[in-house]
């Protein structure tokens, strides 16, 4: 009995927690600003200016939350957005030429005649297409004018060759020297009224102006109709930033200046204000948390604002890791001349942070932040938007904050209530949990006040 009382004790103070926790107000977050909507809902985007995020209480924007007109907190998924990869294809006709030879020859031997690029313009067998004892064993494929690696050939043939077509591939950019690429394999086949056809042959990725295709499998190559390349070309994408609006700093010794953030931040990158011509630094950047901890070095590099030919060129933004800093340092070697009199302003950018919610409830919308109790509620796009896709994305609605431009940020990352302010809500779990702890006091004490019972 004493058991299943304790388990009940304990499974109403969990649950009175719990229903404490899930009550969130507005008023529990020390920012509140507007959201205008536009577009299609019922699920909105929001892109958070770096200004918002700044009255965060929290470094990864767990006290971040959206409100309806009734005060009830909306699902929402949070995430930074980040640097990735990205590849381009593209698909390319390309000449072929036939390559003739003896049916007893291991590969056909031709003359060739290109323009100054490289381009093929006509391909001339050693053995005339008409003798009696030529085949054509192949084809030249012209990649001449495709720069990017090659990633799959294409072809078509005539239907009235059905079957498999086995071959090699070999790559040349002097039609002299022939590197092996392997063996490809096509094929068109017809069963029961039923058609199925290979085209496609996976290449190594590699770029080649020049490739050849000797059948083995029939040893006579069909007649091409067709023959297209497909490149692929990899690239950089670059991770979207949010910039700080200029941010004033101290000379803390001759060449050495430093700045203070309104709180820690993963920052991405410094924009050093040159503010005079002609100005050319070598420069070293540190940063730390706080004063308590040591510099590191995070970068160094060379800043210049020169004129050259009429133009200027400027050179004044320096990478940082993604650690998380508060502080920076900035210290320039001065056989360059130095940065001038005046403690130079910087600009920071951090990662760019995008907001997805859910709108339920009549609106407006409100979006708050700045609480340092508040636990992450961020949940993943695929939960918040089922049959999610990356390119969903781009359909959503749009919401924008009302605004941003006029709030402040706080002077410190602040993670207790500020001063005379009473945390009634951590007062209040406090509470339901003393009530429980008494609660199953007395129970306990009862019981063993109970005599026993005889059997």
């Amino acid at each position: 009995m004493s058991a299943k009382l304790w388990l009940g004790v304990v499974g109403i103070g969990a649950a009175l927690l719990a229903q404490a926790q899930a009550q969130e107000a507005p008023t529990d977050f020390a920012t509140q600003v507007p959201l205008s909507l536009s577009g299609e809902g019922p699920w909105y985007r929001l892109e958070l200016p770096l200004a918002v995020q700044l009255n965060a209480r929290q470094s990864d924007l767990s006290d971040v939350r959206v409100f309806n007109a009734a005060g009830e907190v909306q699902a929402y998924s949070l995430a930074r957005e980040q640097a990735g990869s990205s590849e381009t294809l593209a698909l390319h006709d390309v000449k072929w030429f036939p390559l003739y030879a003896s049916a007893d020859a291991d590969a056909p031997s031709v003359r060739v005649e290109s323009t100054a690029n490289g381009t093929l313009v006509q391909v001339q067998p050693s053995s005339t297409p008409g003798a009696s004892d030529a085949v054509r064993r192949g084809w030249l494929l012209d990649a001449s004018a495709i720069k990017a690696p090659l990633q799959q050939l294409i072809l078509d043939w005539s239907s009235a060759q059905d079957g498999f077509q086995r071959f090699t591939l070999e790559a040349s950019d002097d039609l002299q020297d022939w590197q092996a690429w392997g063996d490809g394999q096509v094929a068109r086949l017809s069963f029961a009224d039923e058609r199925v056809e290979q085209h496609e042959v996976a290449l190594p990725g590699a770029r080649a102006r020049y490739l050849r295709l000797l059948w083995q499998s029939p040893q006579a190559a069909p007649m091409l109709t067709s023959a297209r390349l497909q490149s692929a070309t990899a690239g950089s994408v670059v991770q979207p930033l949010s910039w700080s609006e200029p941010l004033a700093g101290t000379a803390s010794a001759p060449g050495e200046y430093t700045w203070q953030l309104p709180m820690g931040l993963n920052v991405e990158r410094l924009e050093v204000a040159l503010n005079q011509a002609n100005s050319l630094a070598p420069v070293t950047l540190a940063g730390r948390r706080d004063s308590s901890l040591p510099w590191r070095t995070l970068n160094s590099g060379l800043l210049y604002r020169l004129s050259q030919n009429g133009q200027e060129v400027v050179q004044n933004q320096l990478a940082l890791p993604g650690q998380v800093v508060q502080q920076l340092k900035l210290t320039v070697d001065e056989r360059g001349g130095g940065l001038g009199a005046q403690v130079p302003s910087v600009r920071y950018a951090v990662g760019a942070a995008q907001l997805v919610f859910l709108a339920r409830g009549d609106g407006p919308y409100t979006l708050a932040l700045g609480s340092a109790t508040a636990k992450a509620a961020s949940l993943p796009l695929s939960t918040l938007i089922p049959g999610y896709s990356p390119q969903r994305l781009a359909s959503l609605g749009h919401a924008q904050v009302e605004g941003a431009a006029r709030l402040t940020p706080p002077s410190t990352l602040s993670v207790a209530p500020r001063a005379g302010e009473t945390d009634w809500k951590t007062f209040g779990l406090w509470a339901v949990l003393l009530l429980s702890v008494l609660f199953l006091g007395a129970m306990a004490f009862s019981l063993l006040r109970k005599p026993p019972v005889k059997p």
